[in-house]
């Protein structure tokens, strides 16, 4: 882009801001932007990555600033099937930083408030590695579903995907996140190198209309923030008023907010005028250019109010006893759920299945298509409580939403909460796309690993029907992978492949 084509009024500012560095931030343009990708680490390790990248002949560079990131140059990785078996995120270098600055610990329960269209909630979810619970959430129900997509996948089972206004979920999740994250919407001035159509978007709406939205969804994310808790502030803008401003906005209206100092590296610099706080040039570092705040709510950590489940009661399904208690579990849920129908009124006309009535108890044979698939994954661990019906939908929910806590839940527009295992349909159980790619290869009984060479690769990622021989899977379901990570289900009969790659996972389903 020719910088000359930047608004009179960011240039000038611009000048006025960086001083004698100005030249070298509008030479800058003349470069070509960076691209990046970031490995999925909930699936394999950087260097297990390389190792793959060599036999690809990709040239990759580390981002410095976090170390699961890489430059790219000439590939095209989001054509390669790696990329739809979840292996890495495409995302700009310096806007995997926000993400990088949050430090999760495992059984952290994290918000990611701004998140579509996924690229830190991929990151947060990695670093959570099955553990604790992710909720993503953006206030487009459009975005939102894009963001739903990448999370499943990548793999992600322990999430709560939303579509809400900050200030509804202060009222319902007051003090309940451990770590937030806000790369708050901004006016994207870090972007016009990248994405010249910014520049029209900064003349429609610049940094005086931003300013005080970033406040308004700061204040929501500062009450749900439990005590000793952590927040990520982030933009993709240079505008002292959207970054600095923001902040000391935070730290006059909420004396236990405090600004945790991080050192200037990688080419980054401290803040303008608070110390602590960091800013990306892309005349300093190879990327576009971001702020990034983390802050600290510095007040003694109350006993946590969420019923803890983690890990509690979980058992094999080889014990006889777990199948009757998750079949209670579930006739239990769907019977709470006839009961809230029956009291609102909203019963009348409702079905379950083929010609059930809400008001029909479930019998342990409408599950038993459910264990079918279970049994095929022997060493998984189930607690009966984490299980919960949606209708025809089987899902299996964060141990902090399960149980008692689906309170917690319940009032929101989700998009999906918890793993969608899949649905009873007809005296059948079709598995999820969401639970193929939550699996790890060797954890379900029956798989079909092609390496990416194999034409059938890419024939079953366009949804072709296949072949295969009988030596390479037993008859029935089959998980389809790709030099060892999933990518689908296929249904084996005979030589034949039926494809049930689903690469939309069906979309949002409304869970509550």
């Amino acid at each position: 882009m020719d910088y000359r084509e930047l608004p009179e009024e960011f240039l000038e500012k611009m000048k006025q801001f960086l001083g004698e560095e100005y030249p070298e931030y509008l030479a800058s343009y003349e470069e070509e932007p960076r691209s990046g990708l970031r490995v999925n680490t909930g699936r394999l390790t950087p260097e297990q990555f390389l190792e793959m990248a060599q036999t690809a002949d990709w040239n990759l560079k580390p981002v410095p600033w976090t170390k699961n990131g890489f430059y790219y140059q000439g590939e095209r990785p989001s054509r390669h099937p790696w990329y739809y078996a979840g292996l890495y995120y495409l995302q700009e270098p310096s806007a995997m930083s926000p993400a990088a600055w949050l430090p999760i610990k495992p059984g952290d329960r994290v918000l990611d408030l701004c998140a579509a269209p996924g690229g830190k909630s991929t990151e947060l979810a990695a670093k959570l590695a099955g553990t604790g619970v992710l909720f993503s959430n953006d206030i487009s129900n459009s975005r939102a579903k894009a963001l739903l997509k990448n999370l499943e996948m990548f793999g992600a089972g322990n999430i709560c995907v939303t579509s809400e206004a900050p200030e509804k979920m202060a009222g319902i999740l007051p003090e309940f996140f451990d770590k937030i994250l806000v790369d708050a919407p901004c006016s994207g001035e870090g972007m016009f190198r990248r994405d010249p159509s910014m520049v029209k978007s900064w003349n429609e709406k610049g940094p005086d209309y931003y300013a005080p939205l970033q406040r308004q969804i700061l204040d929501c994310a500062v009450q749900m923030l439990a005590p000793g808790g952590k927040l990520v502030y982030s933009t993709c803008t240079f505008d002292r008023d959207e970054d600095e401003g923001t902040i000391e906005y935070i730290l006059e209206k909420y004396p236990q907010m405090a600004v945790v100092p991080q050192k200037p590296e990688y080419g980054f610099e401290g803040s303008r005028g608070i110390e602590g706080c960091l800013r990306l040039f892309p005349h300093r570092l190879e990327g576009e250019g971001h702020f990034v705040a983390l802050l600290e709510k510095r007040t003694e950590k109350p006993d946590a109010n969420v019923k803890n489940l983690e890990n509690a009661g979980e058992k094999a399904l080889s014990d006889p006893l777990l199948v009757e208690k998750i079949e209670a579990r579930l006739c239990r849920v769907a019977e709470d759920g006839k009961s809230r129908q029956m009291a609102s009124g909203k019963a009348k006309g409702k079905t379950f299945g083929k010609g059930k009535n809400v008001a029909q108890n479930q019998t342990a044979e409408d599950f038993s298509p459910l264990f079918e698939l279970l049994r095929q994954l022997p060493v998984r661990t189930w607690n009966p409580e984490q299980f919960y019906r949606d209708g025809e939908r089987i899902y299996y929910l964060p141990a902090a939403l399960a149980g008692d806590n689906t309170r917690y839940f319940k009032p929101l527009r989700c998009l999906r909460t918890g793993l969608l295992l899949g649905e009873l349909k007809k005296g059948r159980f079709e598995p999820s796309q969401a639970l193929a790619m939550n699996l790890r290869m060797q954890e379900f009984v029956n798989y079909l690993n092609f390496n990416a060479s194999d034409e059938r690769t890419i024939r079953y990622l366009k949804g072709e029907t296949l072949t295969a021989a009988e030596e390479e899977a037993a008859d029935g379901l089959v998980l389809i992978c790709v030099d060892g990570f999933p990518l689908g289900w296929a249904q084996k009969r005979g030589g034949q492949l039926k494809n049930k790659y689903n690469p939309d996972g069906g979309g949002s389903d409304g869970t509550r």
